[in-house]
């Protein structure tokens, strides 16, 4: 029974990525017909997350929240819930920014407590890694993007309020054309992490089944993924602009950094010292 609720929750996690395809939609202000196909994908995995819990259920004869993955599939299962809600009460659609991606990553997580025969040939071993690492860098080169429009903007701003006339500064394209810069660099760079990160942590599993939760990169790479998606959120549903985002933008760069020197092993070298 619980080999068959662990298939029901990868199939909801599959089609939970509709609804991530919903929030990049969303994110963008693109309303056409594939939101709907999209919204309606998302509903159907809702449906099958349904499915998985209930079987789980009445295997374990208790509410599944004994263990990590448990907890987080239940979690997931209620705020898809409460999306649907707010969506068909209020048609607050926007929320989906913040809420879709999280249900994703978070079903995804509770679906890997079961291990996997492994990879099915060694090519598409190569050709995920390959998406992981190409996804992972084009995410940082849109994030530092991002920190080098914020750095701008902040020099920008106070040269203005100083009136420095005459500076090579001058020269710096208007305070709002840098934050828009700043907000779209933002957004590619969410989808390059999120794409970096599901691919990940499915390489993750399939490698090391679910040893890879102890991983200290994975959990620097999820941190840095949240402040990402907060980052996104405050931006595009909050209204932070100016300063507030550029500073915002350039801590998240410094993080998606402490991220990027972990995965290539400068953790190691600065622990030997």
């Amino acid at each position: 029974m619980q080999e068959s609720s662990v298939f029901w929750l990868r199939i909801a996690a599959t089609l939970y990525f509709f609804g991530l395809l919903h929030a990049l939609i969303t994110l963008f202000g693109k309303r056409n017909i594939f939101e709907r196909v999209a919204l309606s994908g998302f509903g159907v995995a809702v449906v099958l997350h349904m499915v998985s819990l209930v079987e789980l259920t009445r295997a374990i004869g208790q509410l599944p929240v004994a263990n990590f993955y448990e907890s987080a599939s239940l979690l997931a299962f209620l705020i898809a819930l409460v999306f649907l809600f707010v969506r068909w009460k209020y048609q607050f659609a926007p929320l989906s920014i913040f809420l879709l991606p999280l249900v994703f990553v978070m079903t995804l997580v509770g679906a890997m407590e079961l291990p996997v025969a492994g990879w099915p040939s060694p090519g598409l071993r190569e050709g995920w890694l390959l998406v992981h690492v190409l996804s992972v860098l084009s995410g940082y080169a849109a994030l530092l993007l991002t920190a080098a429009a914020s750095i701008f903007y902040l020099v920008r701003e106070r040269q203005l309020k100083n009136k420095r006339p005459g500076a090579w500064f001058d020269h710096l394209p208007p305070l709002g054309t840098l934050d828009s810069i700043t907000t779209k660099a933002l957004s590619i760079s969410f989808i390059f992490i999120t794409c970096g990160v599901v691919t990940g942590l499915t390489w993750a599993f399939i490698e090391s089944g679910t040893r890879w939760i102890l991983d200290a990169r994975i959990q620097v790479a999820i941190i840095t993924w949240a402040l990402c998606l907060g980052a996104v959120f405050l931006r595009n549903m909050a209204g932070w602009r100016g300063r507030k985002a550029a500073v915002l933008s350039i801590t998240l760069m410094g993080c998606a950094a402490l991220t990027w020197a972990a995965h290539v092993g400068l953790r190691k070298v600065l622990l030997e010292r």
